[in-house]
């Protein structure tokens, strides 16, 4: 299902020192950025190894992003928002709060590659889907969480929650769990995928890049047993 070329994701100001879209060396930033870390993980990631990809200095990525990790973060916001406006689009003129909620399900568990054409040619969508997977946890297990937190670092991932939060409450109001059972669902959708991957000794899932299936059926469940009217 296409979307209209003239989308603009916000990412909040306080993430980075310039703005990377603004200028053609700020989306080869992200764009070898997304790759770097899919290949690398983000340990293994640094800004000399990706000045290194783009044929610049780390004094010219460190004019974007004062570290690695506000860099993962605004991976992880643009990821989020990105979503947010897939469920919005994908919803729209839908009544059918089930409907609505099932949609909102298969789009989080699948890479956002699988929903449209891409309009973002700086962006490899399916690998930001595995960095999300692998990596997204690191934004916010850690010691200054409270402070990025009150700087709106993560604000498109509450706005995302909420969103689905709404439309658990809109099939069912009396339901009292909604923010958890939704931030859970998100979790889960990413851990799930992983330890099908990785630990599946953990998982009876098998999940793939091209097939979420199982992982769509388990969120199904996982959402609907919960909040059955």
């Amino acid at each position: 299902m296409g979307v209209r070329a003239t989308i603009k994701i916000n990412v909040n100001d306080n993430i980075y020192l310039r703005d990377p879209e603004q200028t053609q060396l700020g989306k080869k930033i992200i764009s070898k950025s997304i790759d770097l870390i899919d290949e690398l993980g983000f340990e293994d990631f640094t800004f000399k190894k990706l000045a290194n990809q783009i044929s610049s200095t780390e004094a010219s990525i460190y004019r974007y992003f004062e570290n690695k990790h506000n860099l993962l973060v605004y991976l992880l916001v643009w990821y989020w928002s990105w979503l947010e406006y897939q469920i919005d689009y994908q919803t729209n003129n839908i009544e059918d709060t089930e409907k609505q909620l099932k949609i909102a399900i298969r789009i989080i568990a699948e890479s956002l590659s699988s929903h449209s054409e891409s309009h973002f040619p700086h962006i490899n969508e399916a690998a930001l889907h595995r960095i999300v997977v692998s990596e997204s946890s690191k934004t916010y297990y850690t010691k200054s969480v409270d402070d990025e937190n009150k700087f709106g670092f993560f604000h498109s991932y509450k706005s995302l929650c909420k969103k689905v939060a709404n439309m658990i409450k809109a099939y069912n109001s009396d339901y009292p769990y909604a923010h958890a059972l939704t931030s859970t669902m998100l979790e889960s959708a990413h851990q799930q995928i992983f330890f099908s991957q990785h630990l599946p000794s953990l998982t009876e899932l098998k999940c793939t890049d091209s097939e979420t299936s199982e992982i769509i059926h388990y969120l199904d469940q996982l959402i609907f047993r919960q909040i059955k009217k």
